[in-house]
């Protein structure tokens, strides 16, 4: 198979595509300063608004093309002469996900929101020096809520103002 390259009008097809679907979204997010708002707003009590709302399904990470928790699962076989440890995705909504000796770290919705949100737009950005987020919309697509996470971060700041 040999490859052929792009037509002049192909390329410019593609162009007016991509700055179409760029003029077409309607959400936005101010993420500057964002990384410190939501490091120095871990008691907001719109967290708890949210939490109220947040069914924790979990629908949000699982759609989301950056997040990869997991988790690592050992079994035996029938004998238990052959151990075998596979790693498995799981969304850190799961309330085993931070299940530590003694107890779930992160027990409430409250908690397991603030952390998937502060993770995609503030703890990300520590590790990979860039937002957790693309801004594809799917965790407010899939949300069978309605949870949008740039409401949630307007919000976030609204109730910070008061």
């Amino acid at each position: 198979m040999t490859q052929q390259l792009a037509t002049i009008d192909e390329v410019a097809a593609a162009a007016r595509l991509v700055k179409s679907a760029g003029q077409n979204q309607t959400r936005m997010l101010d993420t500057s300063d964002l990384k410190d708002f939501l490091y120095n707003n871990f008691e907001n009590s719109h967290w708890d608004v949210v939490a109220e709302r947040c069914l924790t399904c979990g629908n949000c990470a699982i759609s989301c093309p950056t997040c990869f928790c997991h988790n690592y699962q050992d079994s035996l076989d029938v004998t238990g002469q052959v151990a075998e440890r596979r790693r498995h995705w799981e969304v850190c909504f799961s309330v085993d996900h931070s299940y530590i000796h003694g107890g779930a770290i992160r027990p409430s919705p409250r908690s397991r929101y603030r952390q998937w949100l502060t993770h995609k737009l503030a703890t990300w950005v520590d590790q990979f020096g860039c937002l957790g987020c693309i801004g594809c919309g799917r965790c407010i697509t899939w949300c069978p809520v309605g949870i949008d996470i740039t409401q949630e971060v307007r919000s976030l700041k609204a109730a910070a103002e008061k």
